[in-house]
């Protein structure tokens, strides 16, 4: 069982066009609606993997009831805690060259009680799990300790946490000393507090946090693949150029090929950046499935080229 929490979910909506010009009126080639928030999409690639998984998220007003249908016409067990805010919708525009344009919302303002209860869910329900899989932004009325007191209340109970946030939330987690992190680029760049210009700067930035006290990390860097950094070694991977039809969401099939595929190790990488890549492909924030990985494209390194500039 891998349980998630998205404590800013969202409804995703994407539109295609065949070009974006500012300030003038377009009619898009195509629309659609998907169950957003780093967590939700982790918990729809491991569903559709045929992994056992609970998504615990808020929900809140009609977006919320909308966004719980969704989930439940993919499968998705959901564990929602109702808020009295309404649900955040986010839009998404698709240019044919994959050029996205992304405007988030907010999200709601929480209340004290509903964060208790987010919480005290995610920790019940992580109770036994093999991951607890922690990410995204945090709305107002969340404190920024939220992911990593999660971290250390689930690993006191013997559970594995991966997180994947940014800002000042992940330093937060990083604090707390997870069990796997998973940035990007730039999210790791702001972590460190300093340019990553190429692999060997990945890598020595993630040596870094391993030193202190996170057990591995898993860096993706868009076309340039993925990084992994753990105490079994480090592993470069990556595939030829795709044909993109949306990024949004490839993180985070990046972290649930990871994880179904054990989470740790060179095979974990290579699936993890099979379920990127394959992402990269599907339309708005859809997510991959076992039957889209191009597993065959992924170049596996076992001593990254410090070189490679990014």
């Amino acid at each position: 069982m891998i349980v998630t929490v998205t404590p800013n979910p969202s409804l995703d909506r994407t539109v295609e066009l065949a070009e974006l010009h500012r300030g003038e009126v377009h009619r898009a080639l195509s629309g659609r609606l998907d169950p957003g928030g780093k967590g939700v999409n982790v918990a729809r690639a491991l569903t559709k993997a045929g992994i056992d998984t609970i998504a615990v998220l808020p929900s809140g007003r009609a977006p919320g009831g909308r966004l719980n249908g969704l989930l439940d016409a993919l499968g998705v067990q959901a564990v929602t805690v109702p808020i009295h805010g309404a649900t955040r919708s986010n839009i998404t525009l698709v240019e044919p060259d994959g050029t996205t344009t992304k405007i988030n919302e907010p999200g709601p303002v929480l209340t004290a009680d509903e964060v208790t209860e987010i919480t005290e869910q995610t920790v019940a329900r992580a109770r036994g799990a093999s991951w607890l899989v922690t990410c995204g932004s945090l709305p107002e009325g969340m404190p920024g300790t939220f992911h990593g007191d999660l971290v250390r209340r689930a690993r006191s109970g013997g559970t594995r946490v991966a997180v994947d946030t940014s800002g000042a939330p992940l330093v937060a987690a990083v604090a707390a000393c997870p069990d796997l992190i998973k940035p990007n680029h730039e999210e790791l760049a702001e972590l460190v507090g300093r340019p990553l210009d190429s692999l060997g700067d990945v890598l020595a930035a993630a040596r870094e946090l391993r030193a202190g006290g996170v057990g591995a990390v898993l860096v993706s860097l868009g076309a340039g693949g993925a990084l992994l950094v753990e105490e079994s070694g480090e592993y470069h991977a990556m595939t030829p150029p795709v044909a993109v039809r949306s990024t949004v969401g490839a993180g985070d099939a990046a972290l649930a090929g990871f994880l179904a595929a054990g989470g740790a190790g060179p095979d974990a990488l290579r699936r993890a950046v099979a379920y990127g890549a394959a992402a990269c492909r599907l339309p708005g924030s859809a997510m991959p499935g076992p039957l889209d990985l191009p597993l065959a494209d992924v170049r596996l390194h076992p001593a990254p080229d410090a070189a490679l500039v990014l």
